[in-house]
């Protein structure tokens, strides 16, 4: 099978991230008789320094004409004093509104061999911790009006049945392609965005008979994913409910470094990049965690390309590198073996089999 998939380098650590991605994906092409052509695209600081625009519509047009779309990160101190129209974070903002995302995808897993990192108690974190938050990504609270009259302030919180439809549909699709369980949150007890929420979630899941199907409010769901964070699979839930809860869940895993994303519309064409930052204190000095990237790659494979058994290859040689005790200095500890950004990748290949 042969896929174009648009590479952002970025800003910072990005280019060397992307570039043990690269490699991992290289060597799944080889094992699994794929071809993975890779088209560079220029977007964030480095496009404001090469074209000054942060996402030249040229090089969007790549982006939106590929199979999919792995990114590093973007943005650092260096353009702080740009125009805010022009600040690298613009570059993102229109990407995904040119690709037409409107799911963000974000997983919490706790890596066993990385448990004692974790805030939680130990009997918490013993258990199986893998689930996915899918948050809507451009409705709500954030795209409503805002407005202030005197000493109110007032943002509307509006969503139409259609664009929970789209949003509940990704949700159940990711169940499908993970272990066919989904908590759909909301707080449908006050709000009455909610409450449509919740009619148009049950009418939607009669189209999916396979998948578990649940409700949970989302004061619920704050305390249970520190309670009892294994009993998730995948959280579907609109955009504000969704930025925070996916925060608090990337804290539960204790390391910022190993969380992919992905950000998915009415297409198979999918945006996957790292949830860390662009780090341009540590850039190019070869001690960045390139597995956030990494898993990304992966989450591309099985999620936009459906190539299942290559994305759990990745992942198992991922563990099979912490299992030999290898660690980049954000997830060093004692009695590990410490390794740079391209060792990482290198060994991480190296565990790749069929």
């Amino acid at each position: 099978m042969s896929k174009n998939i648009a590479v952002i380098r970025g800003d910072g650590i990005g280019p060397e991230i992307v570039g043990e991605a690269l490699k991992v994906l290289d060597k799944v092409a080889e094992l699994y008789g794929h071809t993975f052509n890779y088209i560079d695209v220029d977007m964030g600081g480095c496009a404001i320094d090469k074209y000054g625009d942060p996402l030249p519509e040229g090089e969007l047009k790549k982006c939106v004409e590929s199979d999919s779309v792995l990114l590093g990160a973007v943005g650092g101190d260096k353009w702080n004093d740009v125009p805010g129209y022009m600040r690298p974070e613009k570059g993102l903002l229109r990407l995904r509104a040119g690709m037409g995302v409107y799911s963000n995808n974000r997983p919490a897993k706790i890596w066993k061999q990385l448990s004692d990192a974790s805030p939680l108690k130990k009997s918490i974190v013993d258990e199986c911790i893998d689930f996915i938050i899918v948050r809507e990504l451009i409705g709500g609270i954030y795209f409503g009006e805002h407005k202030t009259e005197g000493d109110t302030a007032i943002d509307i919180l509006k969503y139409s049945e259609s664009e929970i439809e789209r949003i509940g549909r990704i949700g159940f699709e990711t169940a499908q392609k993970r272990n066919k369980k989904l908590c759909s949150v909301e707080k449908s007890n006050v709000l009455d965005s909610s409450r449509l929420w919740k009619k148009v979630m049950h009418k939607l899941k009669e189209d999916y008979p396979d998948v578990e199907f649940s409700d949970m409010l989302v004061d619920n769901c704050a305390m249970q994913i520190v309670k009892n964070p294994s009993q998730f699979d995948v959280i579907v839930t609109e955009n504000m409910f969704g930025d925070i809860l996916s925060d608090e869940a990337s804290m539960i895993t204790g390391s910022i470094g190993m969380i992919p994303s992905s950000s998915l519309g009415a297409s198979s064409c999918g945006l996957y990049e790292p949830i860390h930052g662009s780090a341009p204190d540590i850039a190019g000095k070869d001690i960045a965690n390139p597995i956030g990237t990494i898993l990304s790659a992966a989450m591309m494979l099985r999620f936009s390309f459906d190539m299942a058994e290559e994305a759990d290859a990745i992942e198992k040689a991922v563990s099979a590198y912490l299992d030999a005790g290898y660690r980049t200095s954000d997830i060093m500890s004692e009695g590990m073996t410490q390794v740079g950004c391209k060792k990482c990748g290198e060994l991480i290949v190296s565990y790749l089999e069929k």
